[in-house]
């Protein structure tokens, strides 16, 4: 395997080089800690303050303090922390109502969490999606009510690549003096995000799912939520997130932010042709194929491809010995034997989800991957079939 071809950048991300370049002095050189009050310290302070304005840009957040900080910006180790952290100080604020109301294709991060505050007598209540993965505005009506303590809605599904409509989630929601968080994960960066034109009181993103380094993310929080830490024990984030600031990490991904702010528009282009590419050529060359999701409206980078009658972790295989990655979802279900919770909860047949695989790509892929990818996979899946006992032949 001479090269490797990355389609599974919503598991996580290539370092962008100019991201790497910024973080490389604070591991050896300016290795001081961000709240010290010496000079070699504070200096670091500075730029991890600028690193928070530059995360805030890429939100359309405000700084509007007397300093020009991004107060409404606190670093996280990453989208899963943020989460918690986001349903944790929601049903503080509101402790008298005992509802949460989320989706039922969101991230494990919301869903496993969710499942824990049912078991603390929480009633946790999920909007279903379409076949098509679109969520059901009707039922979440009526769902949210005066005793939501708490509405959480991703803005792109992971799986699938659908985008949500959040800001009219959040109006849902204040309806009702429910709070509303979004998981942005997948959306910072490749959609734009003005956090002063909508009602959503907390966002998570992370920063491996945008060209910065695991372990380093942050969430927004609109200024007058109240917010209850998760992690205490010290005055870091204002004391809102108490541990030793990541600070190469902090710096990475204010790069990140700032290189995704510059590009967005033009990488938004190139991402949607090659996607469009990609599901077009093949299309053309397999029968029995269903591209997943809401056409209409999805990230420009995701594609969810399900290929009737064989095991999608098969064609993973193959594929992975000409060097191409890709995911049958999300990468926090590998291992399942089971077809993800988003296919299911879209309805498709077992047959159809069970041989569904994922190709997410980024500004780093090039049309002559996507080629390759095209001229490999159709023998694959003739391979696979061949050898399937439910694979009858026949048209699309």
């Amino acid at each position: 395997m001479d090269q490797v071809i990355y389609f599974d950048n919503n598991a996580t991300t290539r370092v962008d080089p100019a991201v790497f370049e910024a973080m490389r002095p604070y591991f050896c050189e300016r290795y001081g800690n961000a709240s010290s009050i010496h000079r070699f310290g504070g200096s670091i302070a500075a730029e991890v303050e600028e690193a928070r304005r530059r995360v805030a840009r890429l939100l359309g957040a405000s700084f509007r303090d007397k300093d020009d900080h991004a107060t409404e910006i606190i670093f996280t180790s990453g989208g899963t922390e943020g989460d918690n952290a986001a349903l944790a100080a929601s049903t503080a604020a509101r402790p008298d109502r005992r509802r949460i109301v989320t989706t039922q294709v969101e991230h494990p991060a919301i869903l496993t969490t969710v499942r824990e505050y049912e078991r603390r007598g929480y009633e946790v209540v999920l909007i279903p999606v379409d076949e098509r993965g679109r969520l059901d505005m009707e039922f979440a009506e009526r769902a949210v009510n005066d005793d939501t303590a708490v509405l959480s809605v991703m803005w792109a599904n992971n799986e699938i690549g659908n985008l949500y409509d959040v800001a009219a989630f959040a109006r849902m929601a204040h309806r009702h003096g429910a709070l509303f968080h979004t998981d942005a994960v997948q959306a910072a960066g490749k959609v734009p995000i003005n956090l002063e034109e909508n009602e959503i009181d907390m966002l998570s993103i992370s920063g491996h799912k945008l060209h910065a380094a695991k372990g380093i993310g942050a969430m927004f929080v609109r200024r007058g939520v109240r917010f209850r830490p998760l992690i205490t024990g010290g005055h870091q984030e204002r004391g809102r997130r108490g541990g030793t600031e990541n600070v190469p990490g902090i710096i990475g991904l204010g790069c990140a932010c700032e290189l995704a702010c510059a590009g967005l528009e033009t990488e938004r282009k190139q991402l949607t042709f090659l996607r469009d590419r990609l599901e077009a050529g093949i299309a053309e060359r397999v029968p029995a194929v269903r591209l997943n999701g809401d056409h209409e409206s999805r990230l420009p980078n995701t594609a969810s491809i399900s290929f009737d009658c064989i095991e999608g972790e098969a064609i993973l295989s193959l594929l992975d010995r000409y060097g191409i990655c890709a995911s049958s979802g999300s990468a926090c279900t590998t291992g399942s034997l089971e077809p993800s919770h988003v296919l299911r909860a879209m309805g498709v047949p077992y047959i159809a989800a069970h041989g569904t695989i994922r190709f997410s790509l980024s500004k780093f892929n090039t049309v002559e991957e996507v080629d390759r990818t095209i001229e490999v996979l159709p023998p694959i899946i003739a391979t696979l079939r061949a050898m399937s006992p439910f694979w009858k032949g026949g048209g699309r």
